[in-house]
Formats: structure tokens, sequence, C-alpha cells
């Protein structure tokens, strides 16, 4: 059965929703939430934050990883961020004119200062002015008590298992991008920029830097989004179809199996 994971439209019991996609997921590492904050004295308030070694610059892939890997709470402000590139996406730097120019990219990424300048204007990016920090933690330590996003790592099958229970009820077409390099603005930039469930192919950086594994896939959603995922995993569960999904087999009929599902014709 599962639990109620919700009170109202802004307190969720995360432990619960946690243990529920566990349960239907079995997912390899932790969900997390990602919130950001007015003022640096607000994150630093967040029970038991960890705060980087000043004399370090660390990418948001590695704060997002030491969370989800490690079960750490971890608190930044752009002063943490080895450069603009992590803290525009989050909305702690400017896109300013040198930022959209794509310099620092053109001869590395993509063959012209052209398509470097493409690539930067098509990232999308909370907007910048608003916060002054940002924090990570587990969802089921409660310590970000209502934050702006949650990231959950999957593989593609747990990944379509996840959309699939999303999509069970208040359904509608999801539609995602790929910039290609800088892919965490496909994830979390898109979801704190405009509150849609994001999917994402994790880029170079975040798997040389944040531990993201080949066969991983990112989904950023609203805290609210949620509960009736949670609960069209379960319908979907108790319909018979579950993850890990089984083989059916090349050679076997399927109609045994689609009658189960969907009755004779």
């Amino acid at each position: 059965m599962t639990p109620n994971c919700w009170n109202d439209a802004t307190e969720y019991d995360f432990p619960a929703l946690v243990e529920a996609l566990n349960r239907y997921l079995r997912l390899k590492t932790i969900p997390i939430g990602m919130k950001r904050f007015r003022t640096r004295e607000e994150m630093e308030a967040v029970p038991r934050i960890r705060r980087p070694d000043p004399k370090e610059k660390l990418a948001t892939d590695q704060i997002v990883g030491q969370s989800r890997w490690l079960g750490w709470t971890i608190g930044i402000t752009m002063d943490n961020l080895m450069g603009a590139q992590c803290g525009a996406v989050i909305g702690l730097h400017p896109r300013t004119d040198q930022w959209l120019s794509g310099e620092r990219m053109n001869g590395v990424w993509y063959g012209t200062l052209e398509d470097s300048a493409a690539h930067q204007a098509a990232m999308t990016c909370a907007r910048y002015g608003d916060y002054q920090a940002l924090a990570v933690a587990p969802l089921a330590n409660r310590r970000l008590d209502n934050p702006d996003i949650c990231l959950i790592y999957a593989t593609p099958g747990q990944m379509i298992t996840l959309i699939n229970g999303l999509q069970y009820t208040r359904y509608k077409k999801l539609e995602f991008g790929c910039v290609g390099e800088s892919a965490c603005a496909d994830s979390w930039g898109r979801a704190l920029a405009s509150g849609e469930p994001s999917v994402s192919i994790p880029c170079y950086a975040e798997r040389k830097f944040g531990g993201v594994q080949d066969d991983e896939l990112l989904m950023a959603m609203k805290p609210s989004d949620l509960p009736h995922t949670v609960k069209g995993l379960q319908s979907l569960s108790r319909n018979g179809l579950r993850y890990p999904i089984p083989n059916h087999g090349l050679q076997k009929s399927p109609l045994d199996s689609i009658e189960a599902s969907y009755g004779a014709d």
C-alpha cells in the first residue's frame, strides 16, 4: 500500500515518497532536492549543511554528485563554483555578453565561434538576480523543507517507468531537448526556469566530474509532481506493469501477454 505522501500543497512526506520510488524503480542512488536561497545566511541556516573548502572551486555536477552518492547536504554560492557556465544555469551568474559569445567553447566542443555562441544561446538557464545561494540534499532527510526541484537519476528502463507513472493521470506529452555539452541546462536549468519535468542525457562534464554512470539519465521535476507520480507507479504495478521489465522473448508470440493487459479482442 502506498503511504500518505503529502499533507498539503507545499508539505510532502519525502521519506515516504522516496521509499515508494525505490520500491517501484529500484533506484541506484539517492533522490535529492535542489533549492535556491535569496541570501547566503538563509542557505547556511539549513541544518547540518556542509560548505565547500573556500580554496576549492567545484562544478555544480560535483555538488549534486556528492549529495546523491554520499548523502551530503551541501550549500554553495557563486564563489564556490569553477566558473560562469555552472553559475548561469542555476541563476547565480548573469548570461553576460562574454558568456553568450561562446569563446570558451570555440574549438573545444564546437567548430566555430558561431556554433559556440548558438550553443550558449540555446541553453535554458534559471533567471539571474533573485538568489545568492543554492543547496542540495537527499529528499528523505527533510533538511530542504520545500525544494525548488527534485533530481532523480535512473537507467533508461527505470526512467520510462517513472515517466509512465508521471503520465498515468494528468496526462500530457513531454517534450525534452538536448543542448549537447552543458546538459545540466536540459535538466535542472530547464526545470528551475519552467517548472516542467525535464529529462536529460547527462553530458561529458556530468560524467567526468559528477560521477554520472554510462547507463544513467536524469529527471528534474517539481516536488508537486512526485505524489501523483508515485500513485501512478502504484497503479501500473497493480496492472502488472513493473520494473524491472521482463523480457518476453524474441520468438514467442506476444498475444498472451497483450491479452493479460488489454483483454481479448
